[in-house]
């Protein structure tokens, strides 16, 4: 049984590639009802910088999980200001699924990220500056720890500041002393940002 289902799965796998390969012909397939056509097509138009805007498009409607994944490789191999502002919208979908695939494929994508990080950091929906300081988290720029000081610095909304102060503990260094016993003043009376203020201090202090 198992030897035929293989095999019958990969005469649909070849029957799916033997389609229009095309930038039309594939930004068409993105709306097959067959799955493995759409997981192919994502996976075949990385090639294509110019089809970000229909991934994106597709990616809110996808419920496949597999074809979700490679809309998303796409993207980040396309990269660039469409694919962003796209991953972007996906932090404000009440998917939550989709909120943390969109925060793992733009950690992927720091030169494309960071123009429009301090934007994220000071948008007006808290969850979505809490989402920004979570791409932080793994995001290979030099710049993280500055954008985290500033956050725990001028942020107003306690589960934000504390989302970039847990951040700290793990990437800040002798810089971010200041901001840091600036924050426990500011929030004196709540115990938690004491606590991780304090865990962060000792932590770059013993670095």
């Amino acid at each position: 049984m198992a030897i035929v289902k293989r095999s019958q799965t990969q005469s649909v796998d070849s029957d799916e590639r033997a389609r229009p390969r095309d930038l039309a012909g594939l930004i068409a397939l993105l709306q097959d009802p067959n799955p493995t056509a759409r997981r192919w097509a994502a996976r075949d138009l990385c090639a294509f910088p110019d089809a970000a805007a229909a991934l994106v498009a597709r990616l809110p409607t996808e419920t496949e999980s597999a074809v979700r994944e490679a809309i998303l490789m796409a993207l980040t191999e396309i990269g660039g200001t469409v694919a962003v502002a796209g991953l972007v919208e996906c932090l404000r979908s009440d998917d939550a699924a989709l909120r943390c695939e969109a925060i793992g494929a733009m950690k992927l994508l720091p030169d494309a990220v960071a123009p429009i990080m301090e934007g994220l950091l000071e948008d007006a929906n808290p969850d979505v500056r809490i989402f920004a300081v979570n791409v932080l988290e793994s995001l290979r720029h030099p710049d993280v720890e500055k954008w985290l000081l500033k956050v725990i610095d001028q942020d107003p909304h306690i589960n934000v500041c504390a989302t970039a102060v847990d951040l700290l503990g793990e990437v800040g260094t002798s810089d971010a002393i200041a901001a840091l016993n600036r924050l426990e003043q500011r929030f004196a009376v709540e115990p938690y940002i004491v606590f991780a203020a304090d865990l962060a201090l000792k932590r770059i202090q013993e670095s």
